[in-house]
């Protein structure tokens, strides 16, 4: 089958008439995955080489989280036909889902090779290239787009968050305000601009929204307005109004989520269950030697942003970005995968490698995160805050990596994550119950490993940093092995990439102006407080 070929345009030709195809495509135009999935698996058996079906299937797949099924598909798809352009700009995007980026972005380009004015395979080739640093690259090609064809919104918006990582914050707020001024109802616009933090929405912003909300249809458009909105009321000092805003949109969101808390606990309490001091003595031997990462986890909005920006102002360390490879390892290992799998299936097959076998994990993450590494300086930060799930794997495949727990006051952080909208890998952040148990979670196995792993995770406490920077910072850099710069004691002035919802604020010189911010929102926050009693921290 190897060296099969078909003619494609005939092929697709002939794919528009097929029933089973018609049925199927109807069936994910209204997201009746069951019934597309019958229809395709019945046509695969009459005809295994059937393209769209495959490609259509691999589409299903990618629907459901399955990316390394659709990756498998797409790939047999285009060994069947190598000219499938579409397939292959859907192979770009299971593999980038993946975090697959030099074989994504080689893809990209060959798309490009192939059909040079698709527009469509410049923008994926900058979604790459964004995710691995080539940020002016990147800018370049949006450019490019836009001079061709202005008026796309999305397009704008994808602009405006290059610019606003590398620090263009004039350029990146023309950029919001050019796609809200073409599409006035498009959410993530109004919600990207508020997303900078330290841009006011001013009274002629909250009756755009408003305007643009009795309008707007589409679930992500409303819940995307209503964060915004919430901000724009919160710099109004009408505390009730926002969070009325923001629980609007957190209701919305919650909705289209499968978070489950009950789940999450679960991995939590099986990690303590099997990561006990005996394992980790049975297994002190293997993993790759190198101490080059310095893991900084933790919550979302905990103050690690302004930890990295602070060792990434060091000549020694580099900053990168949340980076993906220790989740996708654990994913590699069995681990967290469909609803209904074992939340914590990686750990047994983990506690079961050999020396040899984690020391080549180890080393797969290096080369892995190779990519993102820019400057040739000897270590660097990956800022991944969900790692905390994963500091046994992390602890055991690179022994003298440094761990970071960046920790803040709980309702702080909570009432921080309730108001913020994540793109994705966040489903805990949209109700006020289960930020509290995913924090009750979260510190209960911090203090598991500081029992079976005793200083082997280094806590910076982000108030104590906030009230004493240099005696924080001078202590932080002993535990890393760094001697002390004075350029860390001002990490605002450090001119880098920042790609997280901090990017602006950590520009700023280090200061308590969001501290206390949450006890405006004290009455509504009940939920949270209930949740968090009892915690380890």
């Amino acid at each position: 089958m190897s060296g099969t070929r078909i003619n494609l345009v005939a092929h697709l030709a002939a794919a528009q008439r097929e029933p089973a195809l018609i049925a199927a495509a109807l069936a994910l135009q209204h997201d009746e995955l069951d019934v597309a999935e019958r229809s395709l698996r019945e046509r695969l058996r009459a005809d295994p080489t059937d393209v769209a079906a495959i490609r259509m299937m691999a589409e299903l797949a990618a629907r459901l989280g399955r990316y390394a099924d659709a990756e498998k598909l797409l790939a047999r798809a285009l060994e069947l036909a190598p000219e499938f352009h579409a397939a292959r700009a859907n192979y770009v995007t299971v593999l980038h889902r993946q975090s697959k980026f030099t074989i994504a972005h080689a893809e990209a380009d060959r798309l490009i090779a192939s059909e040079p004015h698709d527009f469509g395979h410049l923008a994926l080739k900058a979604a790459v290239l964004v995710r691995t640093g080539g940020y002016e690259e990147a800018i370049a090609l949006y450019q490019r787009m836009l001079d061709k064809f202005p008026d796309q919104p999305r397009l704008w918006i994808s602009l405006g968050h290059v610019l606003k990582t590398v620090g263009r914050r004039a350029e990146s707020i023309a950029a919001y305000r050019e796609a809200i001024a073409q599409a006035p109802t498009l959410g993530d616009a109004w919600w990207s601009l508020a997303n900078l933090k330290t841009v006011t929405l001013d009274a002629a912003d909250r009756a755009a929204m408003a305007a643009a909300l009795a309008e707007a249809e589409a679930s992500a458009d409303r819940y995307h307005l209503y964060f915004a909105l919430g901000k724009a009321c919160e710099d109004a000092g009408e505390w009730e109004a926002a969070f009325a805003n923001y629980a609007e949109g957190n209701r919305l969101r919650r909705l289209e989520l499968p978070y489950n808390a009950d789940r999450n606990s679960e991995h939590m309490r099986q990690s303590c269950a099997l990561l006990t001091s005996d394992a980790f003595s049975a297994r002190r031997e293997g993993g790759d030697p190198a101490a080059d990462p310095i893991f900084v986890v933790g919550l979302p909005r905990s103050g690690s942003t302004l930890i990295e920006q602070i060792l990434a102002s060091h000549s020694q360390v580099e900053g990168t970005m949340e980076l993906p490879d220790i989740g996708t390892i654990a994913a590699d290992l069995g681990g967290r995968g469909e609803e209904g799998d074992d939340p914590a299936g990686y750990l047994p097959k983990l506690l079961a490698l050999s020396a040899e076998d984690r020391r080549a994990l180890g080393r797969r993450y290096l080369e892995g995160t190779r990519v993102q590494r820019k400057t040739g300086r000897p270590r660097f930060i990956d800022k991944m805050p969900n790692n905390f799930q994963h500091l046994g794997l992390i602890h055991l495949i690179l022994p003298h990596a440094v761990i970071i727990d960046a920790r803040r006051d709980p309702m702080a952080t909570g009432f921080s994550c309730f108001k913020q909208h994540f793109s994705r890998g966040q489903g805990f952040t949209y109700d006020l119950t289960d930020i509290g148990r995913y924090w009750r979670d979260y510190a209960d196995l911090i203090a598991h490993y500081e029992a079976v792993l005793p200083a082997r995770v280094y806590r910076v406490q982000h108030e104590a940093l906030i009230a004493d920077p240099e005696q924080e910072i001078r202590s932080l850099l002993v535990h890393c092995d760094l001697p002390f710069e004075s350029e860390c004691l001002a990490p605002h002035k450090t001119d880098r990439a920042v790609r997280t919802a901090s990017s602006e604020q950590v520009r700023q010189p280090i200061n308590a102006d969001a501290l206390d911010q949450w006890r405006h929102f004290e009455p509504w926050l009940r939920p949270l407080k209930a949740a968090l009693e009892g915690s380890a921290g």
